[in-house]
């Protein structure tokens, strides 16, 4: 993409952070290259608005909330949850431009999520389905990353899976993840990436959470939506338990629950969680599978960031795709259309 073209669609819905970081206290985060201050109501619901004053533009952030409202910490200027300014120091009458955006926010699969473009498009309905994340019948927790890149790059390593045989070896890969076929599909706003392996060895995270000796049959369903949430449904069973036939009573289940973020051009916020069907209680295993995934992850935000800096040095150089990048292919497209889709409504009006 030329530099100065749009990398992100602004009509969509973002996360900004866990739900337990926005609290009673000022937030500030850039998404989409919008500086936005988030905090909570009194009620316990959460407010964002643009992260500038009206009156001298100081971020909003260095100020400090009185009841529902946000006060300027350069001249005392407060606006409230709608972005109104409700108070102006040393005269009664109020400027009525005197305003800033107000963002719609929504709370949602443990995520506080912000819509940055058009707020009449805004409808929860479009929030990512994460449900895996709040849901009594998984157990699990994830962290943020801030990793410098752009954040499809973030999006390529997660629907191409290969490179846990040659980054993640002592891990989760092994040879099998690179040799096995896989099929991909794709609708208007999603796609997905199949992969099953029957009847392999499992890497030493997979027989560590199986505790059965043995070849398992391993599977890794990526599904995409667009512009970047990614849910992963993997697991292990026994070799020849029916797990590929539907039955995985025999194996462990997880979801890699992703959703990144836009912090700027080359720099994004990378939300994760990793997830269990199996030892719900037990919390000690939550925490040993947060920090080992961290782990994991760490060496994807090495690898992505110095491809990052490579593709900034180098950006007369083509990019070159093989079979295995069929399903980022497919996530650029969708996320492609959506924003020619904001640069062009009739094309969206015409679908």
């Amino acid at each position: 993409m030329a530099e100065g073209e749009k990398r992100f669609p602004l009509n969509a819905w973002y996360a900004v952070a866990w739900d337990h970081e926005i609290r009673r206290e000022l937030f500030a985060r850039t998404i989409c290259n919008k500086r936005m201050v988030f905090y909570r109501k009194a009620d316990g619901t959460a407010a964002a608005l643009e992260d500038a004053c009206w009156h001298r533009l100081l971020p909003l952030s260095k100020g400090r909330i009185e009841g529902d409202e946000v006060v300027c910490g350069y001249h005392g200027l407060k606006f409230n949850g709608h972005g109104r300014c409700t108070f102006m120091p040393s005269q009664e009458t109020i400027n009525p431009s005197a305003c800033v955006r107000a963002y719609p926010i929504v709370e949602r699969h443990r995520f506080i999520w912000v819509w940055p473009g058009d707020p009449a498009l805004a409808d929860p309905a479009l929030v990512p389905d994460l449900h895996w994340n709040h849901d009594p019948a998984w157990a699990g927790d994830g962290k943020t990353i801030q990793v410098r890149c752009d954040y499809r790059l973030v999006v390529d390593n997660l629907m191409d899976l290969t490179h846990e045989t040659y980054v993640h070896s002592s891990s989760i890969g092994n040879e099998a993840v690179a040799e096995s076929p896989f099929d991909v599909t794709h609708g208007t706003r999603t796609a997905t990436v199949t992969r099953w392996m029957e009847g392999v060895e499992p890497p030493p995270f997979w027989r560590g959470q199986l505790g059965k000796p043995g070849d398992v049959d391993r599977w890794q369903i990526i599904r995409f939506e667009a512009p970047c949430t990614i849910a992963i449904d993997v697991g292990v069973a026994p070799a020849g338990t029916g797990a590929p036939e539907g039955d995985r009573s025999q194996g462990v289940n997880g979801y890699v629950l992703n959703t990144i973020t836009p912090e700027t051009d080359r720099t994004c916020h990378y939300h994760w969680a990793f997830v269990r069907n199996y030892r719900l209680s037990e919390q000690m295993l939550t925490t040993q599978l947060r920090e080992g995934v961290s782990t994991i992850f760490r060496e994807d935000e090495l690898i992505l960031e110095a491809q990052q800096q490579a593709i900034d040095e180098n950006p007369d150089r083509e990019i070159y795709n093989l079979n295995i990048d069929a399903g980022s292919m497919w996530a650029r497209r969708l996320i492609d259309r959506m924003i020619a889709d904001e640069a062009d409504p009739a094309l969206q009006a015409a679908e």
